[in-house]
Parts: C-alpha cells; structure tokens; sequence
C-alpha cells in the first residue's frame, strides 16, 4: 500500500484531535469509528468488500500496513464473512492509543505528559503540523459546501465522522446545523463508508447484530397456524471493556 497517502483512521483520528487542548473530541465513539475506518481502508484497497450486511476477504494479501494488516488476518481467521456491526462492536483494546503512537512516530503529534486532578499520569497530544489537519477538513466543507459529489475516500470520512459524532465538534451551535445535515447526507456517496457507518451508529444504539432484512414482527394477539416462535428480544452488542486500574492515562 505505501505511505505515500495518510490512511481512513489516521485522518479520522487528526480530525477528532483538538488542535488547542490535545485531547479528542468523542473518545468512546471514536474507538469504534476507527475500526470502521479499517475496514473502508481495507476495501479501498481492494482486500476486502460488501457482502450485504457482512464483510469478506476477498485479498489476502498485506497491505503493507502493520495495524490494517493485523485487521485484515483476524478477519481472514474468521473464514466465513463477518457482520460489519458485529467486527466494530468487538473488542478493540488499545485502537486509539495505537494510532496516536503511530502519528506520533510519523511526527504529526508530540506527546506533552501531564496529570490528571494532580495525581494520575496523563498523555495529552498536540498536532505538529496543523496543515495537514486543515486539509483533511477542508476537503470536508467543500463536499459540503459545493455540494459535489466527494471521491469515495471524503465520503467515507464524512460519514464515519457523522457516524461517531464529529459533527457538533467540526461544525458548532446553530451555524453549523445546515453543515452537519450536509455531512450526514455525504453517507450515501460511498456504499461501503454507509455501510460501516451504520455499522457505527447500531452500535452505539444497542443495536442488535441480527441483518437489516429480518422481517417484520408480527401484529394481533395470535400467530397464524404453524407460525413459529416470537423472535428473542433485541441483546446489544457489547462495546469495548473498560480498563481496570491504569499506570499511566490518555487524556480524551
């Protein structure tokens, strides 16, 4: 794959970080958006592609990329194609800090150690080269502005950036509600950024991981003859673990 070009999760991430305080806007959400943002990485690239609601490996092969490539193995492990809301609702330890380490080994972010209430270890981070995030968010507001239809790369990052709440962050207050419309909208430019959106958002929801085409229940006080039984009740998908005790945190 190169390096020539930054990946989905690391412009999803610079978009997330504030430039002023070092911390990142949606931290929970976040998580799960840059597993998505894996997996549209991952298609871009032709490794793998939409098979309704489910996602499967259709190249094997590395990417060249260390933590999209350990993405693209576990979902090779799996043989049969996996439900997008499912693989983002798994466990996903570590996700975000692994990312700020590679930014910060590429040199767009320096740590700055600090404490949290005077006692607990903190890690905030700071872009060093603000450029590149007015790039990535000015290649937003023209998809949103102009109004014209976005390369599939902006259009998954509008909608991951929907998907895990961006939206109030890039685009504030009452000015910015027409631009968040707008960025919702950007979703269906890319069938696969709408998809792992989606994904996303039923997460969050408690959504459960059953596909969208289940059908509809059914209405009156009895079932028809030989109906079957009434489907279970909804579980949600299980979000990420929290840590238990922490050497050392990253501030949100």
């Amino acid at each position: 794959m190169g390096r020539s070009r930054r990946t989905l999760p690391e412009e999803l991430l610079l978009l997330a970080l504030d430039p002023t305080t070092g911390t990142t806007a949606q931290p929970q959400s976040l998580d799960l958006g840059l597993a998505g943002a894996q997996l549209v990485e991952l298609a871009l690239a032709g490794r793998i592609a939409p098979d309704g609601d489910r996602i499967a490996v259709v190249a094997p092969r590395p990417t060249g990329d260390p933590t999209l490539d350990c993405a693209l193995e576990l979902l090779r492990r799996r043989g049969a194609p996996v439900r997008a809301v499912n693989w983002i609702g798994g466990p996903r330890l570590g996700l975000r800090q692994t990312y700020l380490s590679h930014l910060e080994r590429c040199g767009m972010v320096h740590a700055v150690a600090g404490q949290m209430c005077g006692v607990l270890p903190t890690t905030r981070y700071q872009a060093t080269d603000t450029e590149i995030s007015r790039e990535i968010r000015a290649r937003l507001d023209s998809a949103i502005r102009t109004g014209v239809p976005p390369d599939p790369r902006t259009a998954a990052l509008a909608a991951l950036a929907h998907a895990v709440g961006l939206g109030k962050h890039l685009y504030p207050g009452n000015e910015g509600r027409s631009s968040r419309s707008r960025l919702r909208d950007l979703i269906r430019h890319d069938p696969m950024g709408g998809l792992v959106a989606h994904a996303v958002m039923d997460v969050q929801n408690g959504v459960a991981a059953q596909p969208r085409r289940s059908p509809a229940p059914q209405t009156g006080r009895q079932a028809g003859p030989g109906a079957g039984p009434a489907p279970e009740p909804a579980r949600g998908v299980p979000m990420q673990p929290r840590h238990g005790s922490m050497a050392r945190a990253v501030a949100h």
